[in-house]
């Protein structure tokens, strides 16, 4: 009988990992295969993957600002509470 409940509960054991081994396996994949489309470079709007609305209406590819390229008037970084929370400390 001991021997029985330790093949019931080895069975179970494998039957989990292998569904979670094939689920996890089957989303990754699409995950992988799907998300290289988002990283494929746009005909300015004609091609199957658009970036945003106006790459569609304009037909230029978009142009992304560089991470150094400034933000606007307002940084938040250097609000007047924090220069001062700094020059405090």
């Amino acid at each position: 009988m001991n021997t029985d409940v330790a093949q019931i509960a080895w069975g179970a054991l494998q039957g989990l990992a292998s569904s979670t081994v094939f689920v996890l396996v089957l989303f990754i994949g699409f995950c992988v295969i799907f998300g290289f489309t988002k990283t494929m470079k746009t005909a300015g709007g004609r091609a199957k993957v658009v970036k945003s609305l106006d790459e569609r209406i304009s037909h230029q590819p978009m142009a992304y600002l560089p991470p150094s390229a400034p933000r606007g008037p307002a940084d938040q970084l250097k609000s007047p509470e924090l220069v001062d929370r700094a020059a405090r400390k």
